[in-house]
């Protein structure tokens, strides 16, 4: 059972009934005892669901260390010597459908945000913020190290799941402004989009044209990524499992996010140092 409170009943209660206002994000609260026995029951399913993912993640060590642009896609990037925009457009598509650390965060995101309104803004914001960095990064040689960036994007994963489940009101005593974190997060997985362009000697005939293509189609790929993220979690909210299953979900977001920062963290420290 996950247990993030250091409080004086040990134990943070949780709920997922619909807020008044999505702009915060956060589940309210209910009493102990109703967490209690939402989990009870539901703890060895959980241990199960942690280990396989844990398990998951071990095994596919190398994919974690490197989602990036890799075999036909990496050659025709490096080939590339003048505008090319609709590959690269499909190009930033596609990393975006199969980046598994953006899609986490962004299912962080929105796991508790139940009014279209709220979503808008809060990937709006996020668009804009690895839009940023995304750009700068490529078109003015902003070079950051590709291991710590993508452990601060594991990071970032456990930090919106930490928040869902409650953690900074009962650990810490207060609540982050979760707009500024998302706009923040973004900014930082703009980067982590920006090293993987970063990595193959691009031509600067064309780069602006297909950078903003590739941009364009991170924004293309988000929003298809998103469209099924919100389809799945519309028919999970009206099944009678879904308060006590949101819980084990976001621990288990919780832990892939911890998984990934220390893979990159190995990564860094073992040979990755630049």
């Amino acid at each position: 059972m996950f247990d993030c409170s250091r409080s004086h009943d040990g134990m943070v209660a949780i709920s997922v009934r619909p807020r008044e206002s999505g702009d915060r994000g956060l589940p309210s609260h209910r009493s102990r005892e109703f967490l209690d026995s939402r989990l009870r029951g539901n703890e060895r399913s959980v241990a199960y669901s942690l280990s396989l993912i844990l398990a998951l993640l071990l095994v596919s060590g190398e994919g974690a260390l490197a989602h990036g642009i890799g075999g036909k896609d990496a050659s025709f990037v490096a080939a590339t010597k003048g505008p090319d925009i609709l590959p690269f457009m499909y190009l930033g598509a596609k990393h975006m459908v199969t980046g598994y650390d953006h899609l986490l965060f962004i299912l962080g995101v929105i796991f508790f945000l139940y009014r279209m309104r709220d979503v808008v803004i809060y990937v709006t914001l996020f668009s804009i913020g690895h839009s940023i960095t995304l750009l700068s990064g490529v078109l003015l040689k902003l070079e950051v190290n590709a291991y710590l960036i993508d452990a601060v994007i594991g990071l970032s994963v456990a930090y919106k799941a930490f928040d869902n489940l409650g953690g900074f009101k009962s650990v810490f005593g207060f609540q982050p402004n979760n707009r500024m974190a998302v706009a923040i997060f973004g900014l930082i997985h703009g980067f982590g989009l920006a090293t993987k362009l970063q990595e193959f000697r691009l031509s600067p005939n064309g780069l602006v044209p297909n950078m903003i293509g590739f941009n364009i189609g991170v924004e293309l790929g988000q929003m298809i990524a998103l469209a099924i993220m919100l389809a799945i979690m519309l028919q999970w909210r009206r099944s009678a499992s879904f308060e006590r299953s949101a819980v084990a979900a976001n621990a288990l977001i919780l832990a892939a996010g911890f998984v990934l920062m220390e893979y990159q963290l190995a990564g860094y420290f073992v040979g990755g140092k630049v």
